[in-house]
């Protein structure tokens, strides 16, 4: 019971002497180019133990130059200049100032003890959060600079246990002095701090977790119930009425009940045939435990504890929680969790909710059971530990996922937590876990939970959540028909995003799924005020609706800016197949959408890959678990073909790991070299496209979907496979392409659609070449000729004039209005700049003319 795997950890924690400048009660380690620690310590004693956020000081040494004199130290890089006096730390006498990478227009120097301005990272806890909270630290900032303040955190000593701070006066910090190459502050953190663990790919789909006094059968059915309306699951959240809560013995011995190892046996009889049954419906378990109450006598293990640690039972006491004591943590997880998780737990969700203070000063209870958990769950899972808990403080994210807490269920909560999410990424921490709906207090809203709920499929983890209460629960058919329709089929849309979802994940340079606009954008001002959207992975981008329908157009309104793109195309919503021209400055609009539509674009260039099926077993040939987040045999595409230009969009699709017998383990590359192309080419011999070994019948196919693009007669494709680089085949079946008009997707009718079937095995690359019969050929943002009745331009004012009548046959206006603005909109020869000038002059309620301006005006300038 030595508990020996909790202890190794991979650190590095003593930097190169060759990176450090010392003198007397001073030190300064030159990390990176753009990234210093400084230390002053009265005793001249300097720490070199792996704290929980610097763990890997040891870097390669980078280039700097050093100008000491007796009152002067100077330390140069490129990207740095550190000016010191040689005396205690104080803002006139250590001066650090950015050299590069940011606007000249931003202060970039910063002074010891000043704040530095910082973007925001994140919080502890949400708990009983209404609206903003302030955020802790992030390392990166707009002035160029930010800190990090080291001097109070936990260590590690050389065997992997915990240790304080050394007494005495002593300063311990970071300087991320990357200017506004965000990105590159990021990266130099997970260097220093190690990068964000990957994620088992089935925690990227839909989790289920309600504080309720579940029976074992009345969980299974409700499992069964969401299979039966063709819902998919991944996890199932047991809260704590798993264990004993309020019986009398528990009651009798004084404590709340909230703490608890022994089953429920009168809702669960037996366990482990509850969880195998779980476990055969394809979901994974994870269990809430709130640890801070110890171990009671009446606990099932409570002897075997009491053995453990040489605890007395004679006048039976119970078992403090103490896991600063090494003795007690191995028993707390090598008895109290792996007996339940030999019972079926797969992972454990951590519900620390008392502070920060145990028996030794400094340290962070919350941070052991992390660190220990997560490290044991590598043990019993392997490559893919998983843990459910707070955030502890800068480098928790090494140990995914977190619990973000008990937020209130109001507008305001939603309202704040796109942002919440996106500044967690200042500090590296990518993967919140978010009471869906909102957890407590509050009332009954269909629209909030709704949008609550199309948030958090666009979130880095999905979990629906409510208190305990009779009057509040997430299953989608508990609410009325409009709401229940668009929960179900965005909860569908979650697991058909796990491929690109689980790309994000595996991707090489680890960084979060969820990245605010400012990250790509750092020059742009309009992109550090659009908080409520966020780039979600490289090829999307989401502007989070946090606000109530208008009442008269039933249309919720959003705030968004299209970053800029140098005639490379336009951006296309993936629900609503609109085109927007962001400009080539960039674009601030608004958008406007019922409750069965979010805006999610795709921009000009990407590729998004999708999964087609609804649950493995019920749709495939192939037998499977249902709720399987497995790589799927078939994909959808959904392209976005950029404009004319020669610049490669490059979209990764990396599987792993592969269905058996199905598909090999692959990392797929889709890119578009020029417009009207599309190649899907495997990097090499070993990962073909198709798998050699695999029956015919499990091939792979494609289904493209061309979006933006409007559907015009004689428009066909031309397919080539290619078996190293020589074409083996061409055109497939059919190459005409049909019209895609599949409700489930919410793609409008105009979208053209191509389905590969019956690939060869064996496939290095596939090429889909779309073409116009009969006419030269052009791009499709070009009208075509000679056929005045298919040019591009009519095509597009027709479908634009009714996307307009919809919309306003839906609105609650008078009649007079609406013939108002359909004469406007229907009128020839005029064009679309012209129309909104007379639209505008009606007088008409913004909240009105609003919606027809997005329409009209989304592409730019078409004449009718």
């Amino acid at each position: 019971m030595a508990g020996t795997h909790r202890y190794k950890f991979d650190t590095a924690p003593v930097a190169s002497p060759k990176a450090i400048i010392r003198g007397q009660n001073y030190r300064f380690t030159v990390l990176t180019d753009g990234l210093l620690r400084y230390e002053w310590a009265k005793d001249n004693v300097f720490e070199d133990r792996a704290s929980t956020f610097a763990i890997n000081r040891k870097q390669p040494v980078p280039d700097f130059n050093v100008t000491d004199e007796d009152d002067k130290l100077e330390v140069v890089t490129k990207s740095f200049r550190l000016i010191y006096d040689k005396k205690p730390f104080s803002p006139s006498g250590f001066t650090v100032q950015a050299l590069s990478g940011f606007s000249s227009a931003w202060g970039s120097k910063w002074r010891y003890g000043q704040n530095p301005g910082d973007l925001g990272g994140t919080a502890r806890t949400l708990d009983g959060a209404d609206g903003k909270i302030p955020l802790g630290p992030a390392v990166i900032s707009r002035n160029g600079l930010a800190v990090i303040d080291d001097s109070k955190s936990m260590l590690f000593d050389e065997d992997g246990w915990i240790a304080g701070r050394r007494e005495g006066e002593r300063d311990d910090g970071y300087i991320f002095a990357y200017g506004h190459d965000f990105k590159g502050a990021i990266k130099a953190l997970y260097s220093l701090s190690g990068h964000q663990p990957r994620l088992p790919r089935w925690s990227l789909g839909n989790w289920w977790s309600r504080y309720h006094a579940y029976s074992d059968k009345e969980y299974l059915d409700l499992m069964d119930k969401f299979k039966s309306k063709d819902i998919p699951l991944s996890v199932a959240v047991l809260d704590m009425d798993w264990h004993w809560v309020d019986e009398k013995w528990v009651r009798k011995a004084g404590v709340s009940g909230w703490t608890g190892y022994s089953w429920n046996k009168k809702l669960f009889p037996n366990p482990r045939r509850f969880t195998a049954e779980l476990h055969s419906r394809g979901l994974k378990i994870t269990m809430n435990d709130h640890p801070a109450d110890g171990v009671q006598t009446y606990e099932d293990s409570y002897k075997e504890m009491a053995a453990a640690l040489g605890h007395r039972i004679k006048h039976r006491s119970p078992i403090e929680f103490e896991i600063t004591d090494k003795q007690f943590c191995d028993a707390f997880f090598d008895i109290l969790h792996r007996k339940l998780e030999n019972d079926g737990a797969d992972f454990w969700w951590v519900d620390w909710q008392q502070g920060p203070y145990s028996r030794v000063p400094g340290i962070d209870p919350l941070w052991m059971l992390n660190h220990f958990h997560f490290l044991d769950n590598k043990f019993k899972n392997g490559d893919a530990p998983l843990i459910f808990s707070r955030y502890a403080g800068p480098g928790s994210h090494r140990y995914p996922v977190g619990f973000s807490g008990d937020t209130v269920v109001s507008w305001a909560s939603l309202d704040f937590q796109p942002e919440f999410t996106a500044t967690a990424s200042n500090i590296g921490y990518g993967w919140w876990s978010h009471d869906i709906g909102g957890h407590m207090l509050g009332g009954r809203d269909e629209e909030l939970t709704v949008r609550w709920v199309q948030l958090g499929v666009f979130s880095p983890i999905m979990r629906l959540h409510s208190t305990q209460s009779a009057w509040m629960s997430k299953e989608p058919w508990a609410f009325g028909v409009e709401a229940e329709s668009v929960m179900t089929e965005i909860l569908r849309f979650r697991h058909k995003l796990i491929p690109y979802l689980h790309t994000v994940n595996v991707q090489d340079d680890h960084l979060p799924l969820v990245r605010p606009m400012y990250w790509d954008y750092p020059d742009h001002d309009a992109a550090y005020h659009c908080k409520n959207q966020f780039s979600f992975g490289p090829s999307l981008l989401v502007a989070a609706v946090t606000s109530p329908r208008n009442a008269k157009t039933g249309l919720a309104k959003v705030k968004a800016w299209l970053p800029p793109h140098q005639d490379e195309g336009f951006f296309v919503d993936i629900f609503t197949n609109l085109r927007y021209n962001p400009s080539p400055f960039g674009r601030e609009l608004h958008f406007y959408r019922p409750l069965n539509a979010y805006p999610v674009l795709l921009p000009p260039g990407a590729i998004l890959p999708l999964d087609p099926r609804r649950l493995l077993g019920d749709s495939l040939e192939t037998k499977g678990l249902p709720n399987d987040c497995s790589p799927p045999l078939h994909l959808d595409l959904l392209v976005n073909l950029p404009s004319n230009t020669n610049q490669d969009f490059t979209t990764s699709l990396i599987e792993d790991p592969p269905l058996q017998h199905v598909h090999p383990t692959a990392s797929t590359t889709l890119f578009t070299p020029q417009p009207l192309t599309l190649i899907i080419e495997s990097p090499n011999d070993e990962h073909p496209l198709t798998a050699m070994s695999a029956p015919t019948h499990l091939r792979r196919s494609y289904t493209i979907h061309f979006l933006g693009i409007p559907f015009t007669k004689g428009m066909e494709a031309t397919i080539e496979c290619f078996l190293d680089e020589l074409a083996i085949y061409q055109g497939l079946k059919s190459t005409t392409l049909p019209l895609y008009n599949e409700a489930a997707f919410s793609i409008g009718p105009e979208c053209p659609t191509l389905r590969i079937v019956d690939l060869p095995s064996g496939l290095r690359k596939v090429q889909v070449k779309l073409e116009q019969r009969g006419q030269e050929k052009k791009g499709w943002w070009q009208e075509p000729s000679p056929e005045p009745e298919d040019s591009r331009a009519e095509i597009a004012q027709q479908i634009l004039q009714d996307r307009v009548f919809k919309l306003l046959f839906n609105m609650q206006i008078e009649y007079a209005v609406k013939d108002r603005i359909w004469d406007i909109v229907k009128s020839e020869g005029v064009g679309q700049a012209m129309k909104a000038s007379q639209l505008l002059a009606l007088g008409v309620d913004e909240e009105v003319v609003g919606p027809v301006l997005e329409i009209l005006l989304a592409e730019g300038e078409i004449k009718g």
